[in-house]
């Protein structure tokens, strides 16, 4: 009866881990898509796999978004390149990028 409950508190345990570790990377529905900046030089698409930008050149990066920020990363180098989220909704993306520019994004 010892290693039932052993076996039962290690399960549930292991249960609630995984269950935090399933939710955490979860990204805004309304993140995704395809977005282009009021100017229109610059492209950004953004799925569940990855973060492309394209101001002539498409990269496509790997990322995770944490509270209001998205951290890209080229095939898994880092330090990663932080883009801080100032306005999201269904229609408009401002984003500030890591040198300081802010880009307002329609889609």
């Amino acid at each position: 009866m010892k290693n039932y409950s052993m076996i039962f508190a290690y399960s549930f345990c292991a249960l609630i881990l995984f269950s935090f570790a399933c939710t955490t990377n979860q990204v805004d529905k309304k993140l995704l898509g395809k977005w282009k900046s009021k100017d229109g030089e610059t492209k950004l698409e953004i799925t569940e796999k990855g973060f492309t930008t394209d101001d002539g050149q498409p990269v496509t990066e790997d990322y995770f978004v944490k509270n209001d920020t998205i951290f890209t990363s080229y095939e898994g180098t880092r330090p990663y390149t932080k883009f801080l989220i100032k306005n999201l909704d269904d229609h408009k993306l401002t984003l500030f990028y890591p040198d300081s520019d802010i880009v307002e994004f329609i889609r």
